[in-house]
This record gives structure tokens, sequence and C-alpha cells, in this order.
């Protein structure tokens, strides 16, 4: 799944994330002053923040651009020179690129949040003090506000056509090493799905999972520090009182509290799943037969197939009514749940409203992010049933023994007794 399209796996995202980590720290230690040599200095620190877009093209991102470029570059070439890979440009420089493009997303994001603050001032000052505020004052925000978002969208976009790419050549690579070793694959159940789907759904799987991950890692170092700051406004929290870094304490607290509780309430959904595409493919193959074959696919072997499957799917309906029942009602309280610790606050007077709307903001996106398994433990679930059929392909390639549901049905498939229902041949 990895060794086709990433080099030598294993330590490639080991020094991957080590390299990650000193990138970071050597920005936040040092790393950014160094722009000051290329006449690229960070804002000063008493400095007004510019709100609009063209804090995208001021002095101290332009650095930041070149530094990530250079962090990029050296590890790639580190890795061109130690394991020259068919598909290194892809898999390493274009992780590096989608790294890249993930965090200027969240950069969006954070230059969205600065926005609100004035702009909702501006909009509580007009409606508190009538004629304090000219509509050319309003007219300027929204249009900061739109130009804003039209470079966040038209970035996604190209990201989406890129990673799209990406995603397809991962699959070429799995689909070529697949096809590579047919000869020894071909005789385990559903080895044309597993090449043919699988290899699809996996890489999609991954990226999708991969670059959240990020995401979020690159959202908690952005606003964190937003957060800390806004948690000078709030003083107390209901139940708790005061407590240093009030804002802080609570994101972490309630996404802890949801990603344990999906934890333990879907702790079955994995299993399921995985058992679910066992009895589709076994009912797929004698259909297959039947095109080929008259005697086979005939309507009481597929009626006790398709009963495996109905009797799976229900009961993953079942599980999944309790998982749905408990995130959902997670999920929605989530949507309330900044306000209402802020109520002391509110009731006090102590924040504006953009200040307000400025916490809720930055409470959602640090909240989301440490909500990470919370919001894909779906996927988890579906990436987790595929990596197990594949893995039954990785332990045939390399001689080892095959996962104990893949020993069975190829069992009695020598012993030509058919699996879940399906007659011998």
């Amino acid at each position: 799944m990895f060794v086709s399209f990433f080099p030598r796996p294993r330590l490639f995202f080991v020094t991957a994330a080590v390299w990650s980590l000193i990138a970071v720290l050597g920005w936040f230690f040092g790393g950014e002053q160094l722009g000051a040599l290329l006449n690229l200095p960070p804002a000063a620190a008493d400095a007004a923040p510019i709100v609009g877009v063209s804090v995208f093209m001021s002095r101290a991102y332009l650095w930041f651009y070149i530094y990530f470029a250079s962090a990029i570059l050296i590890f790639s070439a580190l890795w061109f020179w130690f394991s020259p890979h068919r598909w290194q440009a892809w898999s390493v420089l274009g992780s590096g690129l989608v790294i890249f493009i993930t965090n200027f997303s969240v950069q969006v994001s954070l230059q969205l949040n600065n926005w609100r603050g004035p702009f909702y001032d501006t909009i509580q000052r007009a409606l508190t003090t009538p004629g304090s505020v000219q509509a050319a004052e309003l007219y300027t925000g929204v249009a900061q506000f739109l130009t804003i978002a039209l470079v966040g969208i038209t970035v996604a976009v190209l990201n989406i056509f890129f990673v799209s790419h990406w995603i397809f050549r991962w699959r070429t690579a799995m689909n070529e090493f697949y096809t590579y070793h047919w000869p020894r694959l071909r005789h385990i159940e559903g080895a044309s799905q597993r090449v043919q789907e699988d290899t699809m759904r996996f890489s999609s799987t991954v990226q999708s999972l991969g670059v959240s991950l990020v995401d979020s890692v690159m959202t908690l170092i952005a606003f964190l520090p937003m957060l800390a700051a806004l948690s000078v406004h709030v003083t107390h929290l209901p139940l708790v009182g005061a407590i240093p870094y009030p804002l802080m304490f609570a994101a972490i607290a309630w996404s802890l509290f949801g990603t344990v509780l999906l934890a333990v309430v879907g702790v079955r959904l994995p299993g399921l799943e995985f058992r679910n595409q066992r009895v589709e493919a076994a009912f797929r193959k004698e259909l297959v037969y039947g095109e080929d074959h008259a005697d086979r696919a005939d309507p009481i072997t597929l009626a006790e197939l398709f009963d495996n499957v109905r009797k799976n799917y229900f009961t993953l309906y079942f599980h999944y009514v309790y998982f749905n029942v408990a995130r959902y009602l997670y999920l929605q309280s989530d949507v309330i749940f900044a306000t209402l610790i802020l109520v002391p606050t509110i009731a006090v007077g102590r924040i504006t409203f953009g200040i307000f709307q400025q916490i809720l903001s930055a409470f959602s996106q640090v909240a989301s992010s440490f909500q990470y398994l919370v919001n894909s433990w779906p996927t988890i679930v579906e990436l987790i049933s595929i990596y197990k059929r594949l893995r039954a392909f990785e332990a045939q390639i390399e001689g080892g023994e095959l996962p104990a549901v893949d020993r069975h049905y190829l069992q009695r498939e020598q012993a030509g007794v058919a699996p879940e229902g399906q007659p011998a041949t």
C-alpha cells in the first residue's frame, strides 16, 4: 500500500514527522526573525494587524513562504539522494505541496477571524449609535471579506485539482505493484475488487485523513495563541470558576470528552464494516461465476448469499443507531457550547460583539482540531476495513501468513467447500 508510492515508508514518515517538528520549532525559535536578513522582517509587536487580502503579500508572509518552501526542498533533496524512487516527485514533493496549501488555507481562516473583530465592532457601533458609522466603512469591510474569501476559494479549487491527480498517481503505483504480483494474488477472494476498487478508496481515504490531520495540527498552531490572547476577556467559566486560560481549557476538555465518547460507542464498527465487504464480495463473486457457467448463481445459492448481506447490514444499521445518536447529540451541543461558557462574561458586558465573534470562531477552530477523531471516525472505520482487505495482499506477496478470515476462505476453496452458503465446485 505504501511501498509502491513512498520511498522506504516507515523511515520516510518518521523522518517527515521529525523534520516537520524541527521546522516548526525553528520558525518559532529564531527562524521568523531571520527574514530580516533579506529585508523581510516580521511585523512589529505593536503594529496594527493588516486586515484584508494584502496581508498575504506582506513581507512577513513572503519570508514564511520562502522558509516553508526551503524546508520542503531540503527534505526532498535528501530523500532523492538517499533512496531514489520512481514516484518520488509525486510522493515527496507532491505531499509537500499539499501540506503547504493546507497551511495556506489555515492562514485564510486566521485572517478571516482577524477581520471579524473590527467589522462586527463597527456593526455594534452603528447599531448602538446611529450616524456614527458611514455606509462606505461597512462596504469596505464586506469587500475585505470577499477578497480574502476569493483567494481562499481559488486556492482550494486548485488544490482539489492537484490532489485528484496526486491520488490517482498513488492508485497507479499500487495498481502496478499488485498486477506485477497478480499470479500470487489471484486466488485470494475478491482479488479483482481489491486491485480495481480498494486501491482507489485507500489512496483517497488516506489522503483525506492525512490532510485533515495536518490541517488540525496547523490550525492548533495558528489559533491556540489567538485563543490564549482572547482568554484575557473571560474571567470565569460556568461551574468551574476562575482559571488560567479558560477558553483553552474549555476547548481541550470538551474535545477530549467527545473523542473518548465516540471511540467507546463506535468500537464495534470497524469489524462490522470489514465483515460487510466480505459478504458483499462473496455475493458478487457468485454472480460473476454465473455469467460464464450455467450451473452457478442459482436462485437458492444467491438467496443464501444475499441473506448474509442482509444480516450484516441490519446488524450494522443497529450499531450505527446508537453511534449516530451519540455523535449528532455531541456535534449539536458543540454548536452552542462556546456561547454557553461565555454566558457569565456576556451577562456583565465584558466583551464587545466583535470580540464575541472572534472567540466563537477561534474556539470552534481549536475545538474542531482537537475533535479530529470525532469528525473522522466514520472515515477511519472505512479505512480500517479497506486496510484489512489490502493487508491480505501484502501478506501473500511477502510470503507471510494471511489474516484469519482470508485463511478461512482459502482453505474452504481449496477443499472444494463453498464459503457462506455457496455450493461446492
